[in-house]
C-alpha cells in the first residue's frame, strides 16, 4: 500500500490531531493496532498516538482534554470527530507482577517507544502523511505471514505474561504462523502464566473464540499448554478437544458467542453444574454463564431423559426440557446439534446422544418447539395472584411449584393456555 493510500485512510480526526501536535513543534505518529491494520487493509478499530509531547503539553495545545492514564503518559483528546487517546513516548523500568511496568520515563525516541512493544506488528508508526515507520520489520514479517515478538521474546513473555495469550489470539485472528524463538519462548515462559489474573484470562478467551478462527486459536492453545498454568485451575478437561478435532471446524460456523462457548465446552463432556463454577471463575457475566450454562443443561436432561431405563418419549422430554430451561437454549442447542458432525467413530456419552436421540431432534424439534403454547411464567394465562384468589390460600411456595406444573402441562398439550382452565386444573391439583 502507497502512502498516498495510506493518507486516505487517515481517520480525519486523528489527521487534524497529529497535523496540530507537529504544529507546535512536536512529533505524533498513529501506533499500535491501527497501523498494523492499515497495512493488512483491515478495518481500524482502536487508534492511538504516540507524541514527542509531555502530557501537560498536550493538554495546553487542545481545549478538551480528559487526563485519563497520567500515569503512562497517556491524555484522551477530545474533538468534535471523536475522542483520541494521546501517549507520550516513553521507556518503561523493570515489571512488577509479570504484568506492568514498575514505572515509565518519557523519552524523545520513537525507535525506543516501538522498541518496548510486544509483536513487530504492532510495534510500526505512521505519520501525518501516510509514511510507515518499521524499525522491526513487521512488515515484511506480515507479509511473510509470520509473527514474531520485537527483541528477545523470552524477555517479551518474562515482562507481561499475558503477552502469550494474545500470541495466540493474534495468531489465529490473522491467519499467522508464530516464529519458531517466539514459540519456544512461549512455552519456556507458560508457567508464568499462574500471574496472570482470571479475568484479563477470560478477556482473551473470549476474544479467541469470537474471532475469526476459533479452531484454530483452540488447537495453539492447547498445544501451549497455557491452560495447565492458569492461576487457578478450572474443573475442565482441555484435553478432551483432541478428540473433537473436527467438530472444533464447526465452530466458526455459529455465529453468536453463546453458541460457540456451549459447543466448545458441550465437547469438554462435563456437567452443565462443573461448567457454570468455571464460568465463574473465569469472571463470566452472570448473564452470559446463565446462557451457556442453560444450553448445557438441556442437553443434558434430554439425553438423562433418552437414556433412562423406561425413557419417555423424546417429544415430551425435548418440550419439558425446553420449558424448564428456556426456549432461547432450546433453539441454540438445535444450532449445536445440526453444526456438530456426527461419526461412527466418536466415543463416549456425547456420541452416543449425537448417533441417537440427536438426529430426531434435528429432524422434529423445531416443530415441537412450535407446537409449544408458552415457555415462561409469564405467558400463562393465569398470576400468583389468580391462583391465591381462587384457591384462598396466601401467597407461598406452593404457588411457584403449582404454577410450575400448570405451564409445564400447557406446554405439552395436556391443557389449553386458557385461564378457566387452568383455575380448574389447579383446583383440581390442590
Amino acid at each position: 500500500m502507497s502512502e498516498v493510500d495510506n493518507k486516505d485512510r487517515l481517520d480525519h480526526g486523528a489527521a487534524l490531531l497529529i497535523q496540530k501536535l507537529v504544529e507546535a513543534g512536536f512529533e505524533a505518529y498513529l501506533v499500535g493496532g491501527c497501523v498494523r491494520d492499515t497495512v493488512l487493509k483491515r478495518p481500524i478499530k482502536d487508534i492511538d498516538i504516540a507524541t514527542s509531547a509531555l502530557p501537560e503539553q498536550v493538554m495546553a495545545i487542545f481545549s478538551r482534554t480528559v487526563p485519563t492514564g497520567l500515569q503512562h503518559g497517556t491524555v484522551t483528546v477530545v474533538l468534535s470527530e471523536g475522542t483520541y487517546e494521546v501517549t507520550t513516548f516513553r521507556k518503561e523500568a523493570e515489571y512488577e507482577g509479570f504484568r506492568r511496568p514498575s514505572s515509565v520515563t518519557y523519552i524523545s525516541d520513537l525507535n525506543e517507544d516501538l522498541k518496548r512493544r510486544d509483536f513487530t506488528m504492532n510495534a510500526m508508526a505512521m505519520d501525518g502523511q501516510g509514511e510507515i515507520l518499521d524499525p522491526f520489520g513487521g512488515q515484511e514479517d506480515l507479509a511473510r505471514g509470520v509473527l514474531r515478538c520485537v527483541g528477545a521474546a523470552r524477555e517479551r513473555f518474562g515482562e507481561d505474561a499475558l503477552r502469550m495469550l494474545r500470541c495466540i489470539r493474534f495468531a489465529s485472528t490473522y491467519d499467522l504462523q508464530v516464529e519458531e524463538s517466539t514459540w519456544l519462548a512461549l512455552l519456556e515462559q507458560a508457567p508464568l502464566m499462574r500471574h496472570i489474573a482470571l479475568e484479563r484470562v477470560r478477556s482473551e478467551l473470549a476474544r479467541m473464540i469470537e474471532g475469526p478462527a476459533p479452531a484454530r486459536a483452540i488447537r495453539l492453545l492447547l498445544a501451549s499448554r497455557l491452560t495447565a498454568h492458569f492461576k487457578k485451575q478450572l474443573p475442565l478437561p482441555f484435553e478432551r478437544w483432541l478428540a473433537w478435532d473436527d467438530a472444533l471446524d464447526a465452530v466458526s460456523a455459529l455465529a453468536g458467542q453463546h453458541d460457540r462457548w456451549a459447543m466448545l465446552l458441550m465437547l469438554l463432556e462435563v456437567p452443565a453444574d462443573t461448567v457454570r463454577t468455571a464460568l465463574q471463575e473465569l469472571t463470566f457475566s452472570r448473564a452470559d454463564g446463565d446462557a451457556v450454562v442453560a444450553i448445557l443443561a438441556l442437553r443434558d436432561a434430554v439425553a438423562a431423559g433418552v437414556a433412562d431405563p423406561d425413557p419417555a418419549p423424546l417429544e415430551r422430554v425435548w418440550k419439558l426440557g425446553a420449558v424448564r430451561r428456556g426456549e432461547a437454549a432450546a433453539r441454540a442447542l438445535l444450532r449445536l446439534l445440526r453444526a456438530l458432525p456426527h461419526t461412527a467413530e466418536q466415543r463416549g456419552e456425547l456420541a452416543r446422544f449425537l448417533q441417537t436421540a440427536a438426529p430426531e431432534l434435528v429432524r422434529c424439534g423445531a416443530d415441537w418447539l412450535s407446537e409449544v403454547p408458552c415457555f415462561s411464567l409469564k405467558q400463562l394465562a393465569i398470576s400468583g395472584k389468580d391462583l391465591a384468589g381462587e384457591l384462598g390460600l396466601q401467597p407461598g411456595p406452593w404457588m411457584g411449584a403449582l404454577l410450575q406444573q400448570l405451564l409445564e402441562r400447557t406446554a405439552l398439550g395436556e391443557l389449553p393456555n386458557e385461564r378457566d382452565a387452568l383455575l380448574q386444573a389447579a383446583r383440581a391439583a390442590k
